[in-house]
């Protein structure tokens, strides 16, 4: 049941929820909901996040804060809701480079696949396999029998060099932090 129904701007949250008695604060996991949660903790507020497809059947009418608000205590208020335990903050930095791997492992695979492509135009074939592209690349590029003009051979060398930059770096990140789990 809701006990209080007041627009506050975001900088003064804050100060507002450390004046407040303790209280049940309920929120839909969403970005910042975690951050929140932390913050209303330390006042000692009991934080509970609610997954958004569990809110979602519960919004009556278009979607804007003080309906997303009603369908949170709508969904909270059901005996059999299973709630999203908050992060600690060292569980979101392993996320966040989880998240980050992710991304260049997904740019990666796009810029091999660009690298195959263009060599194929030249009626160069690379084997699939990071490690092939890279490997191969080099002798490619300094082989002067293929059809590689000096620009293209500039650009496949810098292509090339980018293959495996960022990745290593956040692997060993995700290693040195994994018994934070």
């Amino acid at each position: 049941m809701a006990i209080l129904k007041k627009r506050i701007s975001r900088d003064k949250l804050e100060c507002y929820m450390a004046n407040m008695p303790p209280c049940t604060v309920v929120m839909e996991s969403c970005g910042g909901a975690n951050y929140w949660a932390r913050v209303f903790s330390k006042s000692c507020h009991d934080v509970k996040l609610i997954s958004p497809q569990f809110v979602k059947p519960f919004v009556k009418t278009n979607k804007n804060d003080a309906n997303d608000a009603e369908a949170i205590v709508e969904a909270a208020s059901r005996s059999s809701m299973n709630f999203v335990p908050v992060k600690r903050i060292d569980q979101q930095d392993i996320q966040s480079l989880h998240r980050i791997r992710s991304r260049l492992v997904k740019n990666r695979t796009a810029l091999i696949n660009e690298i195959r492509g263009l060599n194929l135009e030249y009626g160069i074939i690379i084997p699939v396999d990071a490690a092939k592209v890279k490997k191969h690349l080099c002798s490619i590029v300094a082989d002067r029998q293929n059809e590689l003009t000096p620009s293209s051979r500039e650009f496949m060398q810098d292509l090339g060099s980018t293959v495996n930059r960022n990745l290593p770096s956040c692997s060993l990140s995700i290693e040195k932090n994994a018994p934070l789990l």
